[in-house]
């Protein structure tokens, strides 16, 4: 289990940072999307280990890595905010 939450760490914090480095300006701070990443990886591998049982380390990793990347996409901002013309 300490593989599959380290594996799951280091996935999660490359996921992250190859969102920091792919949309940086609709994303908040490094920091924050860093963090994100690894400790929604690390969640993801707890949650699935827990509903697969022992013996599944790939299925695991790639719960970490869908958990992972699903709370990196609610940090995404819209490219454009959409103007609302002030009408009388």
């Amino acid at each position: 289990m300490f593989l599959e939450a380290l594996g799951s760490a280091l996935l999660g914090f490359a996921l992250a940072w190859a969102a920091v480095h792919r949309l940086p300006d609709r994303l908040p701070a490094r920091a924050v999307v860093l963090t994100t990443g690894t400790l929604g990886a690390v969640f993801g591998a707890l949650v699935t280990h827990g509903a697969l049982g022992p013996g599944h380390a790939l299925s695991t990793l790639a719960g970490a890595v869908a958990i992972s990347a699903v709370l990196l996409s609610l940090l995404i901002r819209p490219a454009s905010r959409l103007r609302r013309s002030a009408a009388a």
